[in-house]
């Protein structure tokens, strides 16, 4: 394998990080050592920048990388966006529409101003979604929260991801079946807390679709890729080899080239050092 024409991609959250969140010592550095040899080794995400970039600093990530699940390809170190997802107008009023006519506030994620920033109504959240909002309030890096009043004002710049938290699937499941077919959709559980995500973005965006994109932008050929969970999906269909951390669920196992060992045991840097650096 030609490393100069792969491009290897590991999702972060269940797959590159353990369970607090955090990366060990030994995965940081088989990053760094792989990136000093010159492997084109970045991330694909569901988390946006700010957090990813928080989770991370432990390694030296200088390729662009894929965030919001697909919707947003960025350069990693001054943050500018290479490529981005947007819904129309008419897609923004239907997609909100729906969680409104089940009685749903979902967040919105808009660039506003220049800035990425996400909107919740906070009498309208409830305990899930609220305590995600918390977890943003608490980071004093995190400044992309906006508390707006009125569903009026969610729509504000140009939206290109909505993500709703239930506190019952139950909740979430009618938009799901309503908006599946005409935007891409992802109905999962929070693999920290359990709770039901549903995330709308625009139809054809995936971590795959966004991959295919930074391989363009690279130079590269070859796709090797990590998960776990349902969002990676697409990534591995379209990947040349794919790795499911033994942590995944069932239908990425069945997608994978091979099981890898868990997340908490730094599978994704054995793999890299066994297969890149052992000579």
């Amino acid at each position: 394998m030609n490393r100069e024409t792969t491009l290897f991609l590991s999702d972060l959250d269940g797959t590159l990080l353990r369970s607090d969140q955090t990366l060990s010592e030994y995965t940081c550095s088989v990053i760094d050592r792989i990136a000093d040899e010159g492997v084109h080794f970045s991330y694909a995400t569901a988390r946006s920048i700010d957090t990813a970039a928080r989770v991370t600093r432990g390694i030296r990530v200088n390729l662009p990388v894929i965030v919001h699940n697909g919707a947003f390809i960025l350069d990693s170190v001054t943050r500018t966006p290479l490529w981005s997802a947007k819904f129309t107008r008419e897609e923004e009023i239907e997609v909100y529409g729906a969680f409104l006519d089940h009685g749903l506030f979902p967040l919105t994620y808009a660039v506003i101003d220049g800035k990425n920033r996400f909107s919740y109504i906070k009498r309208q959240c409830g305990r899930a979604q609220w305590d995600f909002v918390m977890s943003r309030l608490w980071s004093e890096e995190d400044r992309r929260a906006r508390e707006i009043f009125a569903p009026d004002e969610a729509l504000d710049g140009d939206v290109y991801y909505f993500a709703c938290i239930g506190d019952d699937e139950k909740q979430l499941l009618p938009v799901y079946r309503r908006l599946k077919h005409r935007f891409r959709c992802i109905f999962s559980r929070d693999i920290y807390t359990d709770a039901p995500w549903l995330e709308i973005m625009p139809q054809g965006v995936s971590k795959a679709s966004a991959a295919k994109k930074l391989m363009g932008l690279l130079g590269c050929t070859r796709l090797v890729c990590f998960g776990d969970a349902e969002n990676d999906v697409s990534m591995f269909e379209a990947a040349d080899e794919k790795y499911a951390v033994s942590n995944a669920v069932p239908e990425l196992k069945r997608l994978a080239t091979a099981v890898i060992g868990d997340h908490d045991e730094d599978a994704v840097a054995r793999f890299l050092e066994e297969r890149l650096l052992s000579r």
